[in-house]
């Protein structure tokens, strides 16, 4: 692409804007990877194509994403997500309606463990990814939940975690199961040993979300604000370049329940998320009912929560098979 007055490339332009708005990493790089996708579909040698492109560019390739990838709904909006910034931000033209050919949602029953399956997987897991794996089927976190648990988000005291900005930036509570606490103790002080150390090394520092860390200049250092589940060395931020502390990886939890899984012989496909539709189910089987489960996992609608119903009733929607009954 061309370079724009100030000798910025399209996407230099654009993660410098969504570096000041504070969007995630991680969002950051998928948006700028969907306008590089969307940008080598067409050809486009410069921005004023893509300009006069625009709703007509973004309808082909969404169509071409559904009907010959194949991609699922939530990957074709994404795409269209980050088109709809770069062309609003950085073109200054904003997309005034986009009808394409969209990915159909077809429903999925989700995997659900049961409780023997959960008890063998965990018996094999060990260290850090057994504690984040029993927080999962315990408070029905998100990997990703876990892993950027603060210490100051774990509250002792009243048994409940608290997970901030969840899946659309949402905060909720969840329960704290009693087993994990004692874990949790220890795990905490192993933080505390670590923190202590990078502070005496000269680093100490965490991500602070954008806001926060103007709010609070000094949080950054505080062992409140310390990752649960920190990663086993320091890190350069690809964002501004300072030396940090992140989380884990959510590959080092993937990897360990794999191998889990493998060791149990159990044929389902098991996922980090499992645990947290085993959460669910088993909520519902002991008789929780299905808005305070659809709080606990932070679902927007209803709808969603009502798809573990399924197993409320053994057999397929409750029906007994005749075969039992000869």
């Amino acid at each position: 692409m061309d370079n724009t007055g100030k000798n910025q490339t399209l996407l230099g332009q654009m993660r410098i804007l969504m570096r000041r708005q504070g969007y995630a990493y991680a969002t950051e790089k998928s948006y700028c990877e969907w306008v590089k996708r969307f940008v080598k579909f067409h050809g486009f040698k410069d921005r004023d194509e893509m300009r006069l492109s625009a709703e007509v560019g973004v309808e082909q390739f969404l169509t071409s994403l559904a009907l010959d990838n194949h991609v699922a709904p939530s990957t074709q909006n994404q795409a269209l997500n980050a088109l709809v910034y770069c062309f609003e931000h950085v073109l200054h033209q904003p997309l005034e309606g986009v009808s394409a050919s969209r990915s159909q949602k077809q429903p999925k029953i989700p995997v659900v463990l049961t409780k023997d399956e959960v008890r063998s997987i965990l018996a094999l897991m060990d260290g850090s990814a057994s504690l984040i794996t029993k927080l999962l089927y315990a408070s029905g976190l998100r990997i990703t939940e876990a892993l950027r648990l603060r210490v100051q988000d774990i509250d002792f005291g009243y048994k409940q975690i608290t997970v901030r900005q969840g899946k659309g930036k949402k905060d909720r509570v969840t329960p704290l199961a009693l087993e994990v606490v004692p874990l949790l103790y220890e795990q905490l002080e192993k933080v505390r040993l670590i923190h202590e150390k990078d502070l005496a090394e000269g680093f100490g520092l965490v991500y602070m979300p954008q806001g926060l860390g103007k709010k609070y200049p000094n949080a950054h250092k505080q062992f409140a604000w310390q990752y649960v589940f920190p990663a086993s060395r320091l890190s350069t931020d690809p964002q501004s370049g300072v030396i940090r502390r992140h989380h884990l990886d959510k590959s080092v939890v993937n990897k360990a329940i794999k191998r889990a899984v493998g060791k149990c012989n159990i044929n389902k496909r098991v996922s980090a998320h499992t645990f947290r539709h085993s959460f669910a189910t088993h909520l519902l089987e002991s008789g929780t009912d299905i808005r305070t489960i659809q709080v606990l996992l932070g679902h927007a609608d209803l709808r969603t929560t009502m798809i573990y119903t399924h197993v409320l009733n053994q057999g397929g929607q409750g029906v007994k098979s005749p075969l039992d009954s000869l």
